[in-house]
């Protein structure tokens, strides 16, 4: 059994508790917060402290803050030939610092502490210094996803950027969308089919086989009518969009 320590009470680190409790391969034997427990965790009876000095002696350290604060955090970490990995998709390897053996558990996947997700068909991207470390982190990644792929630091830092434009941009352009049935008295659940059939339709076509709209079609006339009926940050969007669809 694989005793793993959690540093960090965010939305990673709480799905990734929860996953590892669930696994037979694994036991979560501790959680670093410097806020309250978790519900989750203190539902569990799950070991927690604010002070570092108090970890306990695990197999697994996994680094679960926010991309800016991995770097002075793991400074503070005193776990010499431990393993330690971070689960952040834009942070290189060795931007860890503590004096310990280094790695990355990073799951590709938008995760709220809210939301009842499953790791079972998560993406999950691994690194390591040295083959034992990585062989320790694929049978904890197996443990709970079927999705496990060996990925380095610069690969990982360019599939993040690829993981922002299908990810967060797209859903800042739901979030725009929906602006504009809010301000034309439409209920936006009309478009939810639509955005499904989108998403379906790449599981079995390429993004460029699937793409079709006004742009696509090189329908001027189209294009400079619902530009009139955008606001200008809506229309500086639209246009930049426009271009790339008609370039590509």
């Amino acid at each position: 059994m694989t005793r793993i320590v959690i540093l960090g009470n965010g939305n990673v680190a709480i799905q990734l508790t929860k996953a590892f409790v669930k696994s037979k391969e694994c036991t979560v034997i501790q959680v670093y917060s410097r806020s309250k427990p978790s519900p989750y965790s203190l539902k569990k009876n799950i070991p927690t402290t604010h002070h570092l000095e108090q970890l306990k002696d695990a197999d697994l350290y996994i680094i679960a803050i926010s991309d800016d604060a991995i770097s002075d955090f793991s400074k503070k970490l005193i776990l010499k030939n431990k393993l330690v990995v971070h689960t952040s998709g834009s942070v290189a390897m060795n931007d860890l610092q503590s004096n310990s053996n280094k790695g990355v558990f990073y799951p590709l996947q938008s995760i709220s502490k809210s939301k009842k997700i499953s790791f079972k068909n998560i993406p999950i991207c691994l690194e390591a210094e040295n083959e034992n470390d990585y062989q320790l982190l694929q049978r904890v990644a197996n443990s709970i996803s079927k999705k496990v792929y060996t990925i380095n630091s610069n690969q990982r830092k360019k599939l993040h950027v690829a993981a922002v434009f299908v990810n967060n941009f797209v859903n800042h352009l739901y979030k725009i969308g929906n602006d504009i049935c809010a301000d034309n008295e439409i209920d936006f659940d009309i478009l939810k089919p639509l955005i499904k059939e989108t998403a379906n339709k790449i599981t079995t076509l390429s993004p460029t086989e699937a793409q079709t709209g006004p742009a696509k079609r090189n329908d001027k006339k189209t294009i400079e009518k619902q530009l009139q009926l955008l606001n200008n940050e809506q229309q500086t969007i639209y246009k930049i969009l426009t271009e790339s669809i008609l370039k590509n």
